[in-house]
């Protein structure tokens, strides 16, 4: 599973390329997994959380950057501030590089009318806007606060000398039956599934599938056939369960064909 999430976290696409927002894309190093041992990763924390190890770990495993340090809380007083995610050092260039870690889940809602605010969580609680305006606004201007400069100094960092990168990394999905979503200059390579509401998720075109809910820590991977999959009929109870608590979930299918497809199924 670990080394399952490692792949799906270097094969999915950065939300952007380059800078975009004024914020600058980081450009994760070309890496070949055949001798990539990962270390176990704590399975009782937010996914959120483990995207850390696993960036860590690929980090570290590469021949571009040593981590100088990472998730550092910066506190005023008994405040905490915020925190740190990563900060490197280029092995080539020396060039320090603080980077903050995202990796997220949108679904493209085409009703909204400016691109960068159609996507949005699966339970409608966060959206790419916000986040964005959290790094740029927030995350980045902390390491010059005054207790975010003293937390450095401590460490020997120049929070001058730093570069802010974001490496933002998204699975996107689209409305069912919809051909094309504008998404402005977000990358449409992130786009790999589709959404739908309980409804159309009933009807017989789904019916001769089968099917599979993931947990969190497996909606990073890609689809598979070493799992439990089920009918229809059995997901749909599944799923109700879900939705009555407000929760999306994600769902893996297989056709007919034994082609795999990822949808969420939202409760809104």
């Amino acid at each position: 599973m670990i080394k399952a999430q490692c792949i799906g976290f270097l094969d999915t696409p950065p939300l952007w390329e380059k800078e975009q927002f004024d914020i600058q894309q980081f450009e994760f190093p070309d890496l070949v997994l055949h001798s990539f041992q990962p270390k176990s990763i704590p399975g009782n924390i937010r996914l959120g959380h483990q995207m850390e190890y696993v960036f860590k770990q690929l980090v570290e495993y590469s021949d571009a950057y040593n981590i100088v340090l990472y998730n550092l809380p910066i506190r005023q007083e008994k405040n905490t501030l915020g925190e740190i995610d990563f900060i490197l050092k280029n092995k080539i260039t020396d060039q320090l590089i603080h980077v903050e870690l995202t990796y997220k889940f949108y679904l493209i809602d085409p009703e909204i009318l400016e691109p960068i605010h159609r996507l949005i969580g699966p339970n409608r609680r966060d959206t790419f806007f916000i986040k964005m305006g959290k790094i740029k606004h927030k995350q980045f201007p902390l390491l010059h606060s005054e207790a975010g400069a003293q937390a450095l100094a401590n460490r020997h960092i120049d929070h001058l000398q730093l570069e802010h990168q974001c490496c933002f990394k998204a699975q996107l999905f689209q409305p069912y039956g919809s051909n094309s979503v504008n998404i402005g200059p977000l990358n449409k390579d992130c786009l790999v599934g589709y959404w739908l509401r309980f409804d159309d998720f009933n009807k017989s075109e789904f019916a001769n599938a089968q099917f599979y809910l993931p947990t969190k820590s497996e909606w990073i991977i890609e689809p598979n056939d070493h799992v439990a999959w089920k009918s229809h009929v059995e997901i749909m109870m599944e799923i109700n369960l879900r939705l009555v608590k407000e929760r999306a979930p994600m769902v893996w299918l297989k056709n007919a064909n034994g082609e795999f497809e990822k949808l969420f199924v939202v409760w809104w």
